[in-house]
């Protein structure tokens, strides 16, 4: 059996699977989606979004892209947050980052990859703004991976920055924003404190967040401050 003739057996081993423990499930999901959740996250094939919070198909309104961004000339992204927030009118948005994201490695080595590297600039921008503080931690896998959590941070801030978002708030629409990011190693997700739920708290948390991004650390990160 191929390669794409064994996806074609295990999508119908995959439906049989959900209509035996649901008969009705797949009627229901046909009628229309409910999600309350909108998930940017990166397209690594490691990061598989409904897997890892255990949710199903109809519960997780998704958009991936490399590097996890939110960048403003991304119309791709942009109606994405538009249709999830003014139709869906989803109650919260989650970025989600993760450790030793080949993105942010590429950013913070300089690589040059090819026509990625214009994508990228926004994570050089990261990389700029915090270079100095970065470069004083132990090692080069340090760095970035105290990058990949900076770069969380700043897209939840370009997030609550988007017009869609802050019309949202403006109509008084119950929205919150988080950036998360996940561990391979172990498949767990940190909250890193960037939790914003109006345009008058976004700084403040950002810069509490950053913060302690960038505060030593002899263990992996703790949970941050919830929602």
């Amino acid at each position: 059996m191929s390669g794409l003739e064994n996806l074609l057996a295990n999508n119908r081993a995959w439906a049989a699977s959900m209509t035996a423990r649901d008969p009705a499930f797949f009627t229901r999901l046909a009628q229309a989606q409910t999600p309350h959740f909108l998930w940017i996250s990166c397209s690594d094939s490691r990061v598989p979004a409904n897997q890892i919070v255990g949710l199903l198909p109809g519960e997780l309104f998704v958009h991936r892209n490399v590097g996890n961004l939110i960048v403003d000339t991304d119309l791709n992204c942009l109606a994405v947050m538009q249709f999830a927030v003014d139709v869906l009118e989803v109650e919260h948005i989650v970025v989600c980052g993760h450790y030793h994201c080949g993105a942010v490695a590429a950013a913070w080595r300089n690589t040059r990859l090819g026509l990625i590297d214009n994508w990228l600039r926004a994570v050089h921008d990261v990389r700029r703004r915090y270079k100095e503080q970065i470069r004083r931690l132990e090692d080069e896998a340090t760095q970035i991976d105290r990058l990949c959590e900076l770069n969380v941070i700043e897209q939840v801030a370009h997030v609550a920055r988007s017009t869609v978002v802050l019309d949202a708030w403006a109509r008084g629409q119950a929205l919150s924003l988080h950036g998360w990011i996940y561990r391979l190693e172990d498949g767990i997700l940190n909250d890193l404190g960037m939790n914003v739920k109006g345009a008058n708290e976004l700084n403040e948390r950002h810069d509490a967040a950053v913060a302690r991004a960038l505060r030593p650390r002899e263990a992996p990160l703790e949970p941050g401050p919830g929602p």
